[in-house]
C-alpha cells in the first residue's frame, strides 16, 4: 500500500487521453492542473521532511513493486506517445487545440519520458537500462543517460558541469550552455570510453553513436506511421520535453559550488551542494527526484528510500512552482539569492 502512492502519475496520463481526445479548454486539462492547481497546493501546504525507519527503508529497497511502478510508466510513456500523434494526424484541430496537446505531450515528455529514464539509468540490471533509453527516446535525448550519469554526478556544483546553474544565470542562457554541451560531453564521454576499448571512435562500439542510430531510426518510423506534418509535432513535444528537464537541472544546483581541494579536485558532493524540496506532491509525480540532495549523496538509491537530509539548502516549494519562478529571472533572483545568504550563514554558524 505505501507504494500506491506512486501511482499518482497515473492521474496525468487520464487527464492527457482527456486533452488528446477533446478540443477546446479540456486540451489544456494537464497544463492547468501541472502549472496552476499543483503549485497552488504546493504553496499552501507543508513540505514533509520525513524519512522512512531503518526497518521501513529496508523493506522498501526490496519491495519489486517500486520497479514495476516504473516499468508501467515506461510503457505508459510509448503507448500515449504513439496515441498522441495517431490523434494529431486524424483530427482536425485549431492552432490553439494543436498548442494545448502539444503542451500536453511535452509535459509527459519531460515528467515522464525523461525522469523516468533518469531513475532507470541509474541502475544496474540490463532491461533497466534498455528500458531508460527507450525512455528518454520518447524526447529524442538518450545521449543524457551517458552524461548524466558519467559527467554530471562527477562535476556537480563545479563550473565544469554544464547542468549547474552559476549564481546570476538566467534560466534561458542556462538553456543553450546546458543542452549544448551536454551534448558534445556525451560524445566526448563515449569516445574516450571507445578508444579504452581498442575501437575506432566511428564505429559501432561508440554509444554515441548507436544513439544517434537509435534514434534516427524512431524518427523513420514515426515519419511512415504518421507522415508530415505530424512529426513536427512530435518534434515540438520533444524539444518541451528537453526544456523541462533543464529547466529541473537549473533549479536543482542554482548557485552551489564545491570547494576546490587540489588542482582539478572537488570535495565530495554532500547534500548541502542540491537543492531539496519535501513537497508531496512534486515528490510523488516526479519519483522523489526533489529529494536531490540525498540523491547526489548516493546515487545509487533507488527513488523510495530518498532521504530529506537537515543540511542540505531547501527550496521554498515544490519544483512546478520553482519552474515557474525560474522563468521570471529578477523574481527568481529575488527570492533565490535570499535563499543562498540564508543557507549560507546557517552553515557557518554551524
Amino acid at each position: 500500500m505505501r507504494a500506491a502512492k506512486y501511482l499518482t502519475p497515473l492521474v496525468v496520463f487520464l487527464l492527457a487521453l482527456l486533452a488528446f481526445n477533446s478540443r477546446g479548454i479540456a486540451c489544456y486539462g494537464t497544463v492547468i492542473f501541472a502549472w496552476i492547481m499543483i503549485p497552488a497546493f504546493e504553496l499552501l501546504l507543508q513540505p514533509d521532511p520525513a524519512n522512512l525507519s531503518a526497518a521501513e527503508e529496508e523493506m522498501a529497497r526490496k519491495n519489486p513493486v517500486y520497479d514495476w511502478i516504473l516499468y508501467t510508466i515506461v510503457i505508459l510513456q510509448i503507448l500515449t506517445l504513439f496515441y498522441f500523434l495517431q490523434q494529431m494526424k486524424t483530427d482536425s484541430l485549431s492552432l490553439s487545440d494543436i498548442i494545448g496537446r502539444v503542451l500536453t505531450m511535452g509535459l509527459l515528455c519531460g515528467t515522464f519520458g525523461i525522469n523516468v529514464g533518469h531513475e532507470l539509468g541509474h541502475r544496474v540490471k540490463p532491461h533497466e537500462k534498455w528500458l531508460a533509453r527507450i525512455s528518454l527516446m520518447s524526447s529524442l535525448y538518450i545521449h543524457f543517460y551517458i552524461e548524466h550519469n558519467k559527467g554530471h554526478h562527477k562535476r556537480v556544483a563545479t563550473h565544469d558541469d554544464p547542468s549547474t546553474a552559476r549564481y546570476g544565470e538566467p534560466v534561458y542562457s542556462f538553456w543553450i550552455r546546458s543542452i549544448s554541451n551536454c551534448y558534445l560531453g556525451a560524445w566526448q564521454i563515449a569516445n574516450k570510453e571507445t578508444r579504452k576499448k581498442g575501437k575506432p571512435v566511428f564505429s559501432l562500439h561508440n554509444e554515441m553513436l548507436q544513439v544517434q542510430l537509435f534514434q534516427l531510426a524512431f524518427i523513420a518510423l514515426l515519419w511512415m506511421l504518421f507522415g508530415w506534418p505530424t512529426i513536427l509535432y512530435f518534434f515540438l513535444a520533444a524539444l518541451i520535453g528537453i526544456l523541462l528537464l533543464e529547466s529541473v537541472n537549473y533549479i536543482e544546483h542554482y548557485g552551489l559550488q564545491r570547494k576546490q581541494i587540489a588542482d582539478g579536485k572537488f570535495e565530495r558532493a554532500m547534500p548541502e551542494h542540491s537543492w531539496n524540496s519535501d513537497h508531496l506532491i512534486g515528490r510523488l509525480l516526479l519519483f522523489e527526484l526533489s529529494r536531490h540532495s540525498d540523491h547526489h549523496y548516493l546515487a545509487s538509491k533507488k527513488y523510495q528510500v530518498l532521504n530529506h537530509h537537515d543540511d542540505a539548502p531547501q527550496m521554498p516549494t515544490g519544483y512546478p512552482g520553482m519552474i515557474l519562478l525560474a522563468l521570471v529571472p529578477p523574481l527568481w533572483f529575488f527570492v533565490m539569492h535570499r535563499q543562498i545568504n540564508r543557507f549560507t550563514k546557517l552553515k557557518t554558524s554551524a
